[in-house]
């Protein structure tokens, strides 16, 4: 597998979403994101591969954040900003049927973790400051406290983990 897709890259799969789903979508109240498409902090919730995953992951991370786990408006941004990023990878490099997220909360963290079949690690690359693409994973390194990728029998899960107050 190649470079881990950038932040460019992620909004090249996300804009060519149909315009009445997105407006649809960001036109949900947060209170029902959770009940329609699954809570990820119960359970693993599967998204397609298909671009507008990456925006779906938004409004579910945006969901707990805000309305179960009523976090920092900057932590809430931030994260929100790295789910964004690694569904946009996982739908862009690694041909799943389906992708997982599940998110976490323990004694001053949030972790994020986003599941897919590939066993391909994505790449932290060097960024440029006109680089256009390319800055997935330089993003979710400087805004994250600490990332990493596990490998299971059949794929990985990267995952990011982030401090926020109790």
């Amino acid at each position: 597998m190649g470079a881990m897709a950038g932040q460019g890259d992620v909004a090249s799969v996300t804009e060519r979403v149909p315009e009445d789903l997105a407006r649809l979508w960001d036109a949900e109240p947060l209170s029902t994101v959770l009940d329609r498409a699954g809570d990820p902090t119960v359970r693993e919730v599967p998204l397609v591969n298909l671009p507008e995953s990456a925006r779906r992951a938004r409004r579910l991370a945006q969901a707990v954040l805000q309305q179960r786990w009523a976090v920092s408006a900057q932590i809430t941004e931030h994260t929100v900003l790295l789910v964004s990023e690694l569904v946009g990878n996982a739908v862009r490099h690694t041909g799943a049927h389906t992708i997982g997220i599940r998110m976490l909360r323990r004694s001053g963290w949030i972790r994020v973790e986003v599941r897919d079949p590939s066993r391909g690690l994505p790449c932290l690359l060097p960024v440029g400051e006109l680089d256009v693409s390319g800055r997935g994973l330089f993003l979710v390194d400087t805004l994250a406290e600490r990332w990493g990728v596990d490998l299971l029998p059949r794929g990985k899960t990267t995952w990011f983990e982030m401090r926020a107050a109790d």
